[in-house]
């Protein structure tokens, strides 16, 4: 499987989004196999869900992601807004499959265990499930001792193919606490700040990429990887759909 690493060039969370839909269409259109994308957000961002574009309050949620210094943006995957900083991990794992709409829940399952395993090998006391009040909740989130969320899973099928993506909060839980509440608040959404924790809160000490190599080792024992470089296709093609993920 390619491996993609690396944010891109510049400092756009909207072509990032933008580009995991593009790696997306790709594999559906049968152009590209099957692509593991792992990155570093250059810039702290709220990656709101389609859904939430529909509430009703939904322009002053984002004029408080504004405010806060924070981009956002709307994310290809399904789910509920999520916050990240540069202190965070993106994977998205994008590939083929012609029984899409049926292996939905094994992919979350498979996933939502390599992941946990993941944080266990480096200390975290990290289990699947969903806690009470977390953002963007979800039965295969991954959290810490059964209290704190610390990595969100979400996907997105189309016909052929799906991406799974999963964001890791690394660092800076103190700095997202208050504005996620505040966003899932003006949106009429629930969220308890005691729910929302980081791997470093868990392991003093323990660096990021210290976690990135240890996912990519999972991955690769798992799957495969090699190193590969971003087709400038996909970047040609994620610039025409960045719009749709900007706000």
């Amino acid at each position: 499987m390619d491996l993609l690493r690396g944010a891109l060039p510049g400092d756009d969370p909207a072509l990032e989004m933008a580009t995991a839909q593009a790696l997306l269409r790709r594999v559906s259109r049968g152009e590209s196999g099957p692509v593991l994308r792992v990155y570093r957000p250059r810039s702290p961002a709220v990656a709101f869900g389609r859904r939430d574009v529909r509430l009703p309050r939904f322009d002053e949620a984002v004029s408080l992601v504004r405010d806060a210094g924070f981009a956002p943006v709307v994310r290809a995957p399904g789910g509920r807004a999520v916050a990240y900083t540069r202190e965070a991990l993106v994977v998205d794992h994008v590939g083929p499959d012609p029984d899409w709409p049926s292996r939905m829940e094994d992919r979350f399952r498979s996933e939502g265990a390599l992941w946990a395993a993941v944080l266990r090998g480096l200390g975290v006391d990290a289990r699947v499930g969903e806690v009470p009040g977390e953002y963007c909740p979800g039965s295969h989130s991954v959290n810490a001792r059964g209290r704190v969320k610390v990595v969100g899973t979400a996907q997105r099928m189309v016909r052929g193919a799906w991406l799974f993506s999963a964001v890791l909060v690394h660092d800076d839980a103190a700095l997202l606490r208050p504005l996620v509440g505040k966003v899932y608040g003006t949106l009429g959404l629930p969220f308890d700040d005691g729910s929302l924790g980081s791997v470093v809160e868990e392991v003093p000490g323990l660096s990021l990429d210290r976690v990135e190599e240890a996912v990519l080792a999972a991955y690769d024992d798992r799957v495969g990887l090699t190193d590969a470089t971003m087709p400038a296709a996909v970047l040609a093609e994620a610039a025409g759909l960045r719009d749709a993920h900007a706000l």
